[in-house]
């Protein structure tokens, strides 16, 4: 009887103790986030960030990825609010990252110009950061602005068309008609494939008064796109020689993603410069907050208990418990 009892108890213990040690802590949710994000797959480094968050309240970097994540989702509100709660804590290059990318993508741009201002003073070699910056200057009409920045993308990355297609539109709104064909040039140079950019190129033709020049244009952006309404209306005033026309500036915003752990965009690594961030005004969201925690440190600590439940325990030394008292009663009789 009692080398039965006393196994069932070990079997008890084993059964309370075992579960306890494999249970997954705050470190190991983390980097379940990181390893699915850099996968690509975001909704679930979400729900692996909420989970580290859940055991460590404290876990800044944790929110600062799901801030990440939660913009590569397109919920930018909720993105947010994970970056405010991130930077709350401690400021990190990609909290600041994912503030500035949700404050750009909700249209708030001048609250963007300050974030991404922020974060490029932090990490001075990401182009994309730059072009927002430049289009959020466009967004407010600070032109000037937006040249110097768009000027910076450049010399990160001197290859992208569509960046001198976004410097040829500030040109031509500036009225700066050859500077803006010069940067034209520079995108067809880069790109034949591009419509909008071959009409673009026409209409600072036409501005030139070099309305023979444009009609080639116009015809290679309907040529690549027969239905380009803007770029027949174009031509049209092209070939009629001094018939008005005009353009608008529809340019694409470049998209920029932050991960923690080193995963960057493709386009460069990020280099951090000492910059002080104690003086850094954290932004306030006004859309609806998303149901997390806060968040904690950037190196992950294993944390000094797990996810079991106390109550297995109880019941299992409650148990422990009575059968001590019914061997005790077995041997009194």
């Amino acid at each position: 009887m009692q080398m039965s009892t006393k196994a069932g108890m070990l079997v008890l213990v084993l059964l309370i103790l075992i579960p306890a040690v494999a249970a997954e802590d705050a470190t190991d949710w983390y980097t379940k986030a990181q390893n699915a994000a850099s996968a690509g797959d975001y909704t679930d480094a979400v729900i692996y960030y909420t989970n580290a968050i859940s055991l460590n309240p404290t876990y800044d970097a944790a929110y600062a990825g799901e801030a990440a994540a939660l913009n590569s989702l397109g919920q930018y509100s909720a993105a947010l609010t994970a970056a405010n709660q991130a930077l709350a804590i401690r400021s990190s290059p990609t909290a600041l990252g994912a503030q500035a990318d949700a404050l750009f993508y909700l249209g708030r741009y001048n609250d963007a110009i300050g974030a991404y201002t922020n974060y490029t003073a932090v990490v001075t070699n990401q182009q994309s950061a730059y072009c927002n910056l430049a289009y959020s200057y466009v967004q407010v009409n600070y032109t000037t602005q937006a040249l110097a920045t768009y000027s910076q993308c450049t010399n990160l990355n001197p290859n992208d068309p569509l960046v001198w297609n976004q410097i040829g539109l500030v040109d031509m709104s500036l009225g700066k008609y050859t500077d803006a064909l010069n940067a034209f040039n520079k995108a067809t140079a880069l790109t034949v494939n591009n419509a909008e950019i071959w009409n673009n190129k026409g209409e600072a033709l036409v501005a030139l008064g070099r309305y023979q020049d444009a009609v080639p244009c116009f015809n290679t952006a309907l040529t690549l796109n027969p239905t380009y309404t803007a770029a027949q209306e174009n031509l049209n005033a092209a070939m009629g020689k001094g018939q008005v026309y005009t353009y608008t500036m529809t340019p694409t915003p470049t998209e920029s993603r932050w991960y923690l752990g080193g995963i960057t965009p493709t386009s460069a690594t990020p280099t951090e410069v000492a910059v002080s961030l104690e003086n850094i005004t954290q932004v306030v969201q006004t859309a609806t907050p998303v149901t997390t925690i806060q968040a904690t440190t950037p190196v992950p600590t294993r944390t000094t208990y797990t996810p079991l439940s106390p109550v297995p325990v109880l019941a299992g030394l409650g148990f422990a418990v009575f059968l001590l008292v019914r061997i005790r009663r077995g041997k009194n009789r």
